[in-house]
């Protein structure tokens, strides 16, 4: 959980000054403002005061391993949803063509090598003063034994842009998986299928970033027509936070899963591509 929860009542001796920190430590503590050591957030009311303890630190969804991020990141979190949610599982077939820093790859990876997700990052119940050192180095440590070697897998990871590749490549190096995963600079729109069927999940280009509405708007009919003549066979899970722009891909989404990124509503989209019959005609011009 990301806080404990604790209540003081003003017309009990709870809060007395029995249990300041001077009385119980001798000494007024010091705090950075800035960076506590422990964080703590209190809510009032008229006659109660909640205080929240942050057990986590940083935000939960930071697994550690990032050093480069792309303009607008998934977050880690979100990423391994969706592929949890597109039921990929390892051995199968991954495809990202638009894989930005590679946050799906890097999921995706860590879930093929049974790599704990928090096992490269501190937490903030680290510092608590009853803290248990040696049980959390004994979870630590189970978790690590079962963590998997990396070897070559089927996961695949492409981008139009250059320095994305760049990123992705950096992310999967912490991890120690840049030699699991097969990263090459490509258009969607040009490359062909790594494999006969498998999965694609992927978070395009969508409004919100900065991206000309009109360059997008003619992007997703030909990503369409691409999942239809060369990925038939395959399961594609795509995330927008606009409603609109997946309307334009011209197949018929059979799920639509409301999900967030951070403060953006978002649906995950899936089609299931098949030759020949789900392709519903678009009328030329904008679409509303």
């Amino acid at each position: 959980r990301r806080h404990t929860r604790f209540k003081c009542d003003w017309s009990s001796d709870v809060c007395s000054s029995d249990l300041t920190f001077r009385v119980k430590s001798g000494e007024r503590p010091s705090v950075d403002t800035r960076a506590p050591d422990v964080r703590v957030q209190a809510f009032l009311t008229d006659s109660e005061m909640t205080l929240y303890i942050d057990l986590s630190g940083e935000p939960l969804f930071k697994r550690g391993y990032r050093r480069e991020a792309g303009v607008a990141p998934l977050r880690e979190n979100l990423a391994a949803g969706m592929l949890a949610l597109s039921g990929w599982e390892p051995g199968m077939t991954l495809l990202d063509p638009m894989c930005g820093s590679g946050t799906l790859l890097a999921e995706a990876a860590m879930m093929a090598f049974q790599r704990a997700p928090g096992i490269a990052r501190h937490f903030g119940f680290e510092k608590l003063a009853n803290f248990d050192a040696p049980a959390w180095h004994a979870l630590r440590e189970q978790a690590r034994a079962r963590e998997q070697k990396p070897v070559r897998t089927t996961i695949y990871g492409s981008d139009l842009r250059g320095d994305a590749i760049v990123m992705a490549r950096s992310n999967l190096e912490a991890l120690g998986y840049a030699e699991s995963i097969t990263l090459k600079q490509a258009n969607v729109l040009e490359m062909p299928p790594p494999a006969a069927s498998g999965t694609i999940v992927t978070n395009p280009p969508y409004g919100v970033r900065l991206e000309d509405s009109a360059d997008l708007a003619t992007f997703y009919p030909k990503l369409g027509d691409v999942l239809k003549k060369k990925y038939a066979g395959w399961t594609a899970y795509i995330l927008s936070a606009d409603m609109q722009l997946p309307k334009k891909i011209g197949l018929a989404a059979s799920k639509r899963t409301p999900l967030r990124n951070g403060a953006l509503d978002c649906r995950l989209f899936e089609y299931k591509v098949v030759a020949g019959s789900n392709r519903r005609s678009v009328p030329p011009g904008p679409q509303t």
